[in-house]
């Protein structure tokens, strides 16, 4: 963070404007109305900064004014169920796609493993870390490395089961006239995802698949477009939180995410 620049977990006017309308309408009871609810916003700074400094629940300042952690925590949690996340991050990249931001072009896939210190569901023997417990985050993002989809699975779990299941959590990308957009013309991927019933899979989705192959040798040339995935999740762990999934709940995890994809949208959309 350079100097002079705002604390990246107080959330900006314009980036309110678009989260505000998305969030469910919570209607105060008339009898025994209780203590008045968390300002929603103030509620959010919360969630940020648990995001940006991986501070546990219960330590987060309540001098910031920020509420409780357990408040905090519960907003994340209904707001993901209610699909606030998945809506932000669409929105967003609508609004990339409008100014010409998104390169459809092409697409890359990849994955990264983190620990899971705690277990939960979406977690397995990790094989690069002594078979300890960890997760798999999947990512796949545009030619420019804005994330247009992202899940959570098993450390254990192969990449190439989650190469279709992310194609399909692309959203359909509103912003310009015509239909939709929602499949790029290419996707790179490295050995990881090896194997021709996955090259015939993307075929039969309309994809042009380019997908390194185990026993060449490396020079290939398909690293001057696979790398800009390994910068999006190097984005995506910059956010402390999950560089280590310290969540059991898987959806708690996922939410945080969601979020941060949505985060990186909006940077790049400001920037």
């Amino acid at each position: 963070m350079r100097k002079g620049e705002p604390l990246p977990w107080i959330v900006s006017d314009s980036l309110w404007e678009r989260i505000e309308p998305l969030l469910p309408k919570v209607q105060r009871r008339t009898r025994h109305p209780g203590r008045k609810r968390l300002d929603d916003r103030k509620a959010l700074c919360g969630i940020l900064f648990v995001l940006y400094t991986a501070i546990p629940w219960e330590f987060l300042p309540q001098e910031l004014g920020f509420g409780s952690g357990m408040t905090c925590w519960r907003r994340l949690r209904d707001w993901h169920q209610a699909g606030v996340w998945n809506r932000l991050h669409q929105l967003l990249l609508a609004e990339l796609h409008a100014a010409g931001r998104l390169d459809w072009s092409k697409a890359v896939i990849d994955s990264s493993h983190v620990r899971a210190l705690k277990g939960g569901p979406k977690t397995g023997p990790s094989p690069v870390d002594r078979a300890k417990p960890g997760s798999k985050h999947h990512v796949i993002a545009e030619g420019h490395g804005i994330p247009l989809a992202v899940s959570l699975t098993g450390g254990n779990r192969n990449d190439g089961t989650q190469l279709m299941a992310l194609i399909k959590a692309i959203p359909p990308v509103r912003g310009r006239r015509g239909r939709p957009r929602k499949r790029p013309a290419c996707l790179y991927a490295d050995r990881g995802y090896d194997h021709d019933l996955y090259r015939r899979q993307v075929w039969h989705v309309g994809i042009r698949p380019h997908i390194a192959r185990r026993g060449t040798p490396h020079g290939s040339g398909l690293g001057i477009h696979r790398w800009v995935i390994e910068r999006t999740i190097a984005l995506l762990h910059w956010f402390r939180r999950l560089r280590i999934r310290w969540e059991i709940r898987d959806d708690i995890h996922e939410a945080f995410m969601t979020l941060a994809a949505a985060i990186i949208c909006w940077r790049r959309l400001v920037r």
